[in-house]
């Protein structure tokens, strides 16, 4: 059996309100028309798209049986009728209609709406009116409706490619969906279990409600990082990515930022990824006198590696002076710019040990620091 599948991405979607067609809006990493495709070609040889070529092929790039987009009409049904024309010289047995604003196809309704061909031209997912209908004039209620019966039709709806075509080529008009187009020739059109999850992307709020569906649910993991050096006159002092003034700087193989250092390892303990020696060996002359601030950012590329994100880091410099808040803003921006988060997602403050111990003594300065990183389960 050869299924083909159209993909109807010729609306404006003026009712979102957004800049750009909606099909074209990004949820969990891609467009929400790739979403749909990749779908649909999971069980078809053919997909054609019909609206806008540049931004479809641009958008559909490398997915499998992806054939030419032709453009659309001035009516939904203009617009699958021209697919249907673009299809008909491959004669696939089954078609597939999807709108391309719906990019969730739930496991299952494919494979339903095949079998449920056996036996009928047509076949629909649809889910049953669950709240209570009202007939409204000028804002008064007239009339409750009864919902016995009644189903809201989603898509994919699939049908034998002949039946549906003909029915196009019918001159049958005003059909909102291809369904209708079948029951009004007098054929038999079959419901499947459809799901709430096939949602249309209509209103801004129904972003929300797939992003909430789609995306990949994020645990958060907790890493700690703790770090210290001596001071060291004829060296400049490097915290937290910004340049300190001060009259010695920090001892060490790298620029020796202690804040820095302190939160690769909190980042590379939330990972479970080791600590800082592990990834820049202070054994290896690559990293003498090297710029903290490429640790920082491989930290964070590891996070991305892992598919996750940042959710805070608190950073607290230990020493008697020099002092830290002056500069705090400063560290602050910049930790946030290599690690590429919001400012409001990092903290630096600074402690003193009341005089006790080496940093009491002003010998050098220790650093913690603690994260949070979400991260796919």
């Amino acid at each position: 059996m050869r299924i083909a599948a159209i993909l109807v991405a010729a609306g404006s979607g003026t009712r979102f309100g957004a800049e750009m067609p909606k099909q074209f809006l990004t949820i969990a990493g891609k467009q929400v028309i790739r979403h749909a495709a990749e779908a649909l070609a999971a069980h078809v040889s053919l997909l054609q798209p019909v609206g806008e070529a540049e931004s479809i092929e641009h958008a559909l790039a490398g997915v499998n049986g992806l054939l030419p987009t032709v453009p659309g009409g001035a009516t939904r049904q203009d617009s699958v009728r021209a697919g249907l024309e673009a299809l008909a010289p491959y004669a696939p047995d089954v078609v597939l209609v999807h709108d391309a604003a719906r990019p969730v196809i739930p496991a299952g309704t494919v494979p339903a709406l095949i079998a449920a061909l056996r036996e009928s031209p047509g076949a629909i997912p649809g889910a049953p009116v669950a709240d209570t209908l009202k007939r409204v004039d000028r804002g008064i209620i007239t009339d409750t409706v009864s919902r016995t019966g009644l189903f809201r039709a989603q898509t994919p709806q699939a049908f034998r490619f002949a039946a549906l075509l003909a029915a196009h080529r019918s001159g049958l008009t005003g059909a909102t969906d291809d369904a209708s187009l079948l029951e009004a020739s007098g054929q038999t059109v079959e419901i499947v279990p459809g799901s709430d999850d096939n949602i249309k992307l209509t209103y801004p709020e129904d972003l929300i409600r797939l992003e909430r569906i789609m995306s990949t649910p994020l645990i958060p993991r907790v890493g700690t990082g703790f770090d210290v050096h001596v001071f060291e006159a004829g060296r400049p002092l490097f915290l937290c990515g910004v340049q300190v003034p001060h009259d010695q700087g920090l001892a060490g193989h790298s620029d020796a930022d202690v804040g820095i250092h302190a939160l690769c390892d909190a980042i590379y303990g939330a990972l479970a990824e080791g600590d800082i020696g592990r990834h820049f060996p202070p054994s290896e002359a690559t990293w003498k006198d090297a710029d903290s601030a490429r640790f920082l950012v491989h930290a964070a590329e590891r996070i991305a590696a892992r598919g996750g994100r940042l959710a805070n880091a608190d950073v607290t410099l230990i020493c008697e002076r020099p002092k830290i808040t002056p500069h705090a803003p400063a560290m602050i921006a910049r930790l946030a710019g290599l690690l590429g988060v919001d400012t409001g997602r990092i903290s630096v403050k600074a402690t003193t040990t009341e005089r006790l111990g080496f940093t009491g003594r002003g010998e050098g300065i220790a650093a913690q620091a603690v994260v949070c990183v979400l991260v796919p389960e």
